[in-house]
């Protein structure tokens, strides 16, 4: 190998120079077939320039570069890792193991870049027995002291819910920097551990947006969407520009709350700071706005996306559903299939329901035989329900009857509470009572159940049934949960529940809410917007 080496033509220096001038691959091919006709191409240092610009680059072509990659007959550390870190940074981390494994066996011993580029493909497929193996090599080859495999390391461990182990290379670790911080709270917030993350956070000697998103991505997930809003703006105030990240969680956050205003707040940033609306910052946009109830919005906003995948289609076709558009939401459901985007189980769950919801039998029988026949998709628990529901909006119960009896999947009470739902809308008692029988069995009759049952046997007036039912919820203290509602007021979400009266504001709620009544009690609006008192006399209202 060295001989070989020895006899390698070293490339000019102006071709080295142009290398790192070229802004695309038509530039890079041509320095390539100019260095291969010189016989220079096998420099180390051109070809690993070459194979830079293929792995790293927005727009190299990480294939060429392989191929290129293949064809050398000595290959340096440095190229190793350049083409180990392509196949990383490009979301091809198999590949990353494969050529790891032909380093090794090559004779070349990993450095600390080598760990570094291998510990994060770990860590993008979640495989901690590969991630325990290289930890190994890395003790063994002594690299563990390194910063950024320190924070690989962390990082795999975080990424694997595995805590403890990360914590004590935390603690272990002489210099902690940002990356070390935001590893661990990213990873104690993703597993839940949401408390411990925010200590970690206000210990955190300096914070970055990533640190900041960490957070507002861990409120986020464990569904405290308040103080996942607080926490956006208080990083706003702390003087921290929102990333990517960041924004996508505050915007999740305003979907689940309705908090339109702080949502629209949102938008107009994207587009004040120019921020590139890709596929997931756009569908988050428009799940906003469809939760929301802007539907027409989200509408314009998937009609600006430069690019849409199988999510944005999805959120929108669900949107239109909630918003009694199931017409639209089954037009765009055709119109997705024309554009060949493929629907997943979660775009079928929402067409289904928009179909249920018309009551379009036929059409919802051939969508649903279409996920298997034609996508694969072996229809879930939540298919069959939609299926379920379908059938019983439209009266046929024996219908589905039959689906829930026959399904090769145990139902749920999503299933059994969609037949359930149907008997009381079409007052069948007996399969009422038998799909709450089959609920118990399960352990599945909460307390919704039990007041489905008592509304069937009220719709039929069937007082005795409603009766025994309230009793039986009294002797075994099933206690309906309360409603709750939530409204924005000056850009803070509020929460009332049923019956709660401990609102500081709580006096001149009642009594706005008494004035309202009374007004209402003394006058009518008729439908030409003019109000008739109680004298008779007419007020015009424009």
């Amino acid at each position: 190998m060295c001989a070989f080496a020895s006899k390698i033509l070293k490339a000019s220096k102006r071709s080295v120079s142009l290398l790192d001038q070229c802004l695309n691959m038509k530039q890079i091919k041509q320095i390539q077939s100019h260095l291969t006709v010189s016989g220079t191409l096998w420099d180390p240092f051109a070809v690993g320039k070459i194979i830079g610009f293929c792995s790293a680059s927005d727009i190299g072509d990480l294939s060429h570069g392989y191929r290129l990659f293949v064809c050398l007959q000595y290959r340096t550390t440095f190229i190793w890792n350049t083409m180990i870190r392509g196949f990383a940074e490009k979301n091809e981390p198999i590949k990353a193991f494969a050529l790891y494994k032909k380093m090794l066996r090559s004779d070349f011993l990993p450095n600390n870049y080598t760990f570094s580029f291998i510990l994060r493909a770990c860590a993008d497929t979640s495989c901690l027995f590969l991630g325990l193996i290289c930890h190994a090599q890395v003790i063994r080859l002594g690299w563990e002291s390194y910063d950024f495999v320190l924070n690989g390391l962390l990082h795999l461990y975080a990424t694997c819910n595995c805590m403890d182990p990360a914590r004590k290379l935390f603690d272990m670790s002489v210099n902690r920097d940002v990356i070390s911080w935001t590893s661990l709270i990213n990873g104690y917030a993703k597993s839940g551990q949401i408390s411990i993350a925010r200590q970690m956070f206000d210990k955190m000697p300096e914070k970055n947006a990533v640190s900041w998103s960490a957070m507002i991505n861990g409120y986020v997930q464990v569904e405290l969407f308040k103080e996942a809003l607080e926490h956006f703006n208080f990083m706003q105030l702390c003087g921290f520009r929102p990333n990517h990240a960041g924004i996508v969680g505050a915007l999740t956050a305003c979907a689940f709350l309705g908090a339109l205003d702080q949502g629209m707040w949102i938008h107009a940033y994207v587009d004040r700071n120019g921020i590139e609306l890709d596929i997931i910052l756009g569908t988050a946009i428009i799940d906003m706005y469809a939760k929301c109830g802007c539907i027409e919005t989200a509408c314009s906003v998937f009609d600006g996306m430069p690019n849409r995948d199988v999510f944005a289609y999805t959120s929108l076709i669900s949107g239109l559903a909630n918003h009694d558009q199931s017409a639209s939401a089954i037009e765009l459901f055709m119109r997705m299939q024309l554009e060949g985007v493929v629907p997943n189980e979660v775009t079928f769950i929402c067409v289904l329901n928009a179909c249920s919801r018309m009551g379009l039998v036929d059409q919802g029988l051939r969508i649903f035989k279409s996920m298997s026949e034609i996508y694969g998709i072996e229809p879930g628990v939540q298919h069959y329900g939609c299926l379920v529901d379908l059938l019983g909006r439209a009266g046929m119960l024996e219908a589905a009857k039959k689906v829930v009896r026959e399904m090769p999947i145990e139902p749920d009470n999503y299933v059994l509470g969609a037949l359930l739902n149907a008997c009381r809308v079409h007052g069948d008692v007996d399969l009422g009572k038998e799909t709450v029988e089959s609920l118990v069995e399960r352990s599945l009759d909460h307390e919704g159940v039990h007041v489905l049952l008592s509304n069937i046997y009220a719709s039929t007036e069937q007082w005795n049934g409603v009766e025994k039912v309230r009793r039986g919820m009294e002797d075994n203290e099933v206690r309906k949960v309360p409603g709750c509602s939530l409204i924005e007021v000056d850009g803070v979400v509020c929460e009332f529940v049923s019956g709660e009266r401990t609102n500081v504001l709580m006096e001149e709620i009642v009594l706005t809410i008494g004035i309202d009544k009374h007004l209402k009690s003394l006058s009518f609006f008729d439908d030409d917007n003019e109000v008739a008192t109680e004298g008779g006399s007419l007020l015009d209202c424009q």
